[in-house]
């Protein structure tokens, strides 16, 4: 299974708030897109979304920008996959329709396949797969203070 590349730049993003929880400044799109050379219009819909879930606070304004809304032991990457992804549905038997839907047994096998993906996911938070903060630093660029 695939994740869309929403969903991607969504767990980027909080991985890259988490490694750099301790600072007291909040975050803006603009260092999130330099960091990981994605797209402004992609990660501000992203940012935004992430909000209205309740994992990032975001505030508006000239000085505004965005942090954690929480610690990140407290999000679970199998729940941040399911809200930002559209569909889990690994296939759609019904465009085209498929002749074989009545009785095949397909779907449910790969539908038993996706809940034992998102069983993995639910094990895991975003402290655990940044546990190894400083691997993960080392591997980020500096970024210009031009743009905190």
């Amino acid at each position: 299974m695939q994740l869309t590349r929403y969903t991607d730049y969504g767990l980027r993003t909080l991985m890259y708030l988490a490694l750099n929880s301790e600072r007291e400044s909040l975050f803006r799109i603009s260092e999130i897109t330099e960091v990981f050379d994605l797209s402004a219009n992609h990660i501000s819909k992203v940012v935004h979304h992430l909000g209205k879930l309740g994992y990032l606070q975001t505030v508006r304004g000239k000085s505004g920008g965005f942090r954690l809304a929480k610690p990140a032991s407290e999000i679970n990457i199998g729940q941040v996959v399911r809200s930002l992804e559209n569909s889990l549905a690994p296939i759609d038997c019904s465009k085209p329709y498929c002749l074989l839907t009545p009785a095949c047994q397909l779907k449910s096998v790969l539908a038993e396949a996706v809940n034992a993906y998102l069983a993995v996911l639910d094990a895991y938070t975003l402290d655990m797969i940044v546990a190894n903060k400083q691997e993960l630093k080392s591997l980020l660029p500096d970024i210009s203070i031009s743009i905190l």
